[in-house]
């Protein structure tokens, strides 16, 4: 498992916390369904308009639950086979593609995000930092006593100081470890009451997780020695819990489950290989799922015709659906018809407004290399990054355009917002000073790309401090 910051719903060494706040993007892919590449977690974010618009809605109730407002919560997916999910700073949660593969229902996604969410409300990411602390603590004091007592000419005592309180030290930090984990499985728990949502998809998906437990030969007398309990553990105190709570009876919402089913279908489609995607979903499965999931396992393996077949398959049941047509526009457009994936990228911006999707709207637009579709390209792309700025390869498009235009003052700008955002500082702090030589001082885009260049230059010059 990579190593990553914050927790793991399953996990057997302690983590290091690598990063604090809101991870950055670092590029991105011209994809409906979209790879984003991070370095830091040698993973991706896997970015589709369809699928956070189901995460938002699905937990909404639980995120409100929870005392947060949903509009400041994000659940992010991660490119990962494992079944896991994690907080790492900030109000994000992120969940492994694999645990939406391998989830049996939307109940038991909602009861995996009511865990994420207790440690978010309990600040555990920021109070990590006192259980090293504790730690630390101990593992100084032994090597001070261990000193003493080799400088005493007790060397084989003093070893021994030593090593008993490096065992102390990392017995005081996964004990402080298990309590936050059992900490966040009674906030879910509390959360899932007050939205009215059964535990049993939680309870569910801990048995997955004492499954593979077994599978890996985890010993499941105590939890001595791991920084979580052991789902053995949490399931018998979770029950206790669930089974008297007026919501354990009740049904999963159909229209969630639905939902559900269709972006884990199209998300397998998406990250597996097409031949096991074929296999899960055979031809002669005819249910929206299916048709979705083929639809990209045939447009990964270059069959477009193939591709289109299952798309419009898709539509002739939905005819309005924006996700169904922006996926026929993703398959056009990326088999070299740009022309002709306009009218349904069009149309699925026009009844979903979702920048995503008009990000990728715009790089049609662009595509078809008619200078009569720049202006409604820019026009797209500048209200996509006012609602999502976060998107390198929309600031991209967009430097593509003003460059066209030959703007390249703007152009520099919107490249410098793409390093920025990347993390490259110096080739961000180079474009921003070319975007202020031809832009007019005071305005809007001057003002942005000089905060561009200030906070390229401290975070250049902390970077060299560092060596």
């Amino acid at each position: 498992m990579a190593p990553r910051g914050g927790d793991g719903l399953l996990s057997y060494i302690p983590r290091t916390l690598l990063m604090r706040g809101r991870l950055k993007l670092v590029a991105l892919a011209a994809l409906a369904l979209a790879s984003v590449a991070r370095p830091a977690l040698a993973q991706s974010i896997l970015r589709d308009a369809e699928t956070e618009a189901f995460m938002a809605d699905m937990s909404a109730p639980l995120v409100k639950a929870a005392g947060m407002q949903p509009r400041n919560v994000q659940i992010m997916v991660i490119n990962n086979p494992e079944i896991n999910a994690f907080v790492a700073g900030g109000q994000y949660v992120w969940v492994h593609s694999g645990l939406l593969a391998q989830a049996d229902n939307v109940n038991q996604v909602q009861g995996v995000v009511a865990h994420e969410l207790g440690h978010i409300e309990g600040g555990h990411i920021v109070r990590f930092g006192e259980g090293i602390k504790e730690a630390t603590g101990v593992t100084l004091l032994s090597l001070v006593l261990g000193a003493a007592a080799i400088a005493a000419g007790g060397a084989e005592a003093g070893l021994g100081i030593m090593g008993l309180g490096q065992q102390a030290a990392m017995s005081r930090f996964l004990a402080f470890s298990r309590g936050q984990e059992s900490s966040a499985d009674l906030a879910g728990a509390r959360y899932l009451s007050a939205a009215g949502i059964s535990g049993k998809g939680s309870l569910e998906f801990f048995k997955k997780l004492q499954n593979q437990e077994y599978r890996l030969a985890i010993p499941q007398d105590n939890s001595y020695g791991r920084t979580h309990p052991l789902s053995g553990e949490r399931i018998s105190v979770l029950r206790e819990v669930y089974t008297v709570d007026p919501a354990w009876e009740k049904s999963i919402d159909p229209q969630l489950e639905a939902r559900f089913e269709r972006i884990k279908a199209k998300l397998i489609g998406f990250v597996s290989e097409p031949t096991q995607t074929l296999q899960k979903y055979p031809e002669s499965d005819q249910s929206i799922p299916a048709h979705y999931a083929r639809a990209y396992a045939w447009h990964k393996s270059a069959y477009p015709q193939r591709a289109l077949y299952e798309a419009d398959a898709l539509l002739a049941a939905a005819p309005n659906d924006p996700y169904f047509l922006e996926l026929k526009g993703q398959i056009l457009l990326e088999s070299g018809r740009p022309k002709d994936a306009v009218a349904p990228l069009r149309e699925a911006v026009r009844i979903t407004n979702q920048p995503l999707i008009s990000v990728l709207l715009a790089h049609a637009l662009i595509a078809t290399e008619d200078e009569a579709n720049f202006a409604e390209a820019e026009q797209v792309l500048r209200l996509a990054v006012q609602r999502d700025r976060e998107n390198p390869f929309a600031w991209y498009q967009l430097g593509v355009v003003y460059e066209r235009r030959g703007d390249t003052p703007r152009a520099a700008l919107a490249t410098a917002e793409r390093y920025a955002m990347m993390g490259q500082h110096p080739m961000a702090l180079r474009s921003a000073d070319a975007a202020m030589q031809g832009l007019q001082q005071g305005t809007v885009d001057y003002l942005r790309a000089q905060d561009i260049a200030m906070t390229s230059r401290a975070a250049i010059e902390q970077q060299r401090k560092k060596r």
